[in-house]
């Protein structure tokens, strides 16, 4: 796991790159943000040139934004819908911010690299690095798909949600059969 003095950083090096998002950023200066994942809290406030620096653990967040340790995942896969997993409490305008700045803001990994290993390499070993989590993506659906279909059709573990609904069905018309049944029973007793 990654020390949390490293966050800061990590998002001063996607900021460098864009000033739209540092004047934006600016406008909040003195502003503190904080993250809180259940498991892990991250303090930021954002500086007067736009970037941002690790924040005291005391004093008032102006931001609070929580996110369960359960949608973690949903955050970090879906950035555009990811603070619809979150709950924010705090300044609305700087919440907005901060909301634009996480849907906007991109790493451009092969533009880091090409400083390294020039434009070529870093283009390959981007693509190649895509294509290698695409395949492994990939991968891991299908033996999804086959070991489900295994245990629902091969080897039967599993119920089908359908075939659950369909015996639900199923009970309540007998119920209500067994129901009527009885009210005749109990008409042809009483005659």
């Amino acid at each position: 796991m990654l020390p949390f003095s490293v966050i800061p950083s990590a998002i001063n090096h996607l900021l460098a790159d864009e000033p739209w998002a540092r004047e934006l950023l600016a406008k909040h200066a003195g502003k503190v943000a904080m993250i809180d994942a259940g498991l892990a809290v991250v303090r930021l406030m954002a500086a007067s040139d736009g970037m941002v620096e690790a924040a005291s653990e005391h004093g008032v967040a102006n931001v609070v934004i929580r996110i369960k340790p359960a949608d973690l995942p949903r955050v970090l896969q879906d950035r555009e819908r990811a603070f619809s997993y979150v709950t924010i409490e705090g300044d609305a305008e700087f919440a907005n911010t901060i909301s634009q700045l996480s849907r906007s803001l991109r790493w451009d990994a092969e533009e880091d690299l090409s400083r390294w290993v020039g434009d070529i390499a870093a283009r390959r070993i981007v693509s190649s690095t895509r294509a290698a989590f695409e395949a492994a993506r990939s991968t891991h659906r299908k033996f999804a798909e086959n070991a489900a279909e295994y245990l629902l059709e091969e080897n039967p573990m599993l119920v089908r949600p359908e075939a659950v609904g369909d015996f639900g069905a199923e009970v309540v018309r007998l119920r209500d059969d067994v129901e009527r049944l009885a009210k005749r029973v109990e008409r042809l007793t009483e005659k």
